[in-house]
């Protein structure tokens, strides 16, 4: 039984658990207004810098949260903010300009499981699977799979015992000297584009422990298969043979997750399948969930592609449901950068 936030209550959100500052105003389920700031702070680097990335938000988050309150009535009936997991650095921010908010506005305010937030994005809209359903997590930053019993209730049955496979897209986009998205980190979407073009049965990868017998990942090895071909073949940089490559090793991640969520919700007996995070934006990835799950007995869903990033509508809304069972933080709770979605219980 899926919860019910009360239509009325106005909650302000605040994301700040990566690199990118996020905030929005949602009623109900609708969005009242949403800004994001992003900045490069690590695109020198390669990747992101947590100390860059705590300073961004520092100088993003106030104008970001002003941004949204434009359109919205004050004070909010709620504030909710990431609490983690996430960059220490990054989750204090968000988390002391929420406190500090709530103190003056003398409202309730909640610490979101950023993880969790993911998980029910796909509530915001219909269809919308009903509890227990099984969960696929596939970021830059975590790969789970996931038996979501309630709100906060979460047994994780299978995790990446390496890099996540948002992590295995863009390190082998570098490998591949594949540009990032304008304004962003991420080259694993520019794959995805190549890949279209391409045929993944001209160059094939390993499918990383597609035979463990268990529900974990591990994509590491993935990207050195992917150096080690490349090493040997040279020419496949080349632009008319690069489709080729991206498209196997994108087939390589997309059967393997596909196959052990399928697998997962076999084993424990369940009908629904929600496939969420940047990941879950993957055209390939959504294809063919939709092909392994067409005999009817499996339902999948996808949250819209505007929710699978990181994004504070999605924190807005599990907050409100949160809320909606009586439960609310103290000014004391800390930020909780290695929180483990089995433990999201509101503590």
């Amino acid at each position: 039984m899926i919860p019910t936030s009360n239509p009325e209550l106005v909650v302000l959100a605040i994301e700040t658990s990566c690199d990118d500052t996020a905030a929005a105003v949602l009623r109900g389920r609708k969005v009242l207004s949403q800004a994001v700031s992003s900045e490069l702070q690590g695109s020198e680097f390669g990747g992101i810098v947590p100390e860059l990335a705590s300073r961004a938000h520092q100088r993003n988050v106030l104008p970001v949260v002003k941004k949204v309150l434009t359109a919205a009535p004050r004070p909010p009936g709620l504030i909710a903010a990431t609490q983690g997991p996430g960059l220490v650095g990054s989750l204090l921010v968000g988390l002391n300009i929420a406190k500090g908010l709530a103190l003056a506005w003398n409202t309730p305010w909640i610490g979101v499981h950023h993880i969790e937030a993911h998980i029910l994005a796909c509530l915001l809209v219909d269809p919308s699977p009903d509890f227990p359903f099984a969960a696929l997590v596939v970021s830059g930053g975590h790969t789970l799979l996931a038996v979501a019993r309630s709100v906060g209730d979460y047994e994780v049955v299978g995790e990446t015992l390496d890099d996540a496979a948002g992590e295995c897209f863009d390190k082998v986009a570098r490998l591949l000297n594949v540009e990032p998205v304008p304004g962003s980190l991420m080259a694993g979407p520019v794959i995805d584009r190549l890949a279209q073009r391409g045929d993944p049965s001209k160059v094939v990868f390993p499918r990383p422990m597609r035979s463990s017998g268990d529900f974990h990942f591990s994509f590491s090895g993935l990207k050195t298969s992917v150096m080690n071909y490349l090493g040997k073949h040279p020419e496949s940089l080349r632009p008319e043979r690069l489709p080729d490559v991206c498209a196997g090793f994108q087939e390589s991640i997309v059967d393997v997750l596909t196959e052990k969520s399928v697998a997962a919700c076999e084993r424990y007996g369940l009908d629904q399948l929600v496939v969420t995070g940047g990941v879950a934006a993957n055209s390939r990835l959504r294809h063919r969930m939709a092909e392994a799950v067409r005999d009817g007995r499996i339902k999948v869903f996808f949250p819209p592609k505007a929710l699978c990033t990181d994004n504070a509508v999605m924190i807005g809304w599990t907050g409100a449901l949160h809320h909606s069972l009586g439960r609310r933080s103290e000014y004391t709770a800390p930020p909780r950068p290695s929180w483990p979605l089995g433990r999201a219980k509101f503590i």
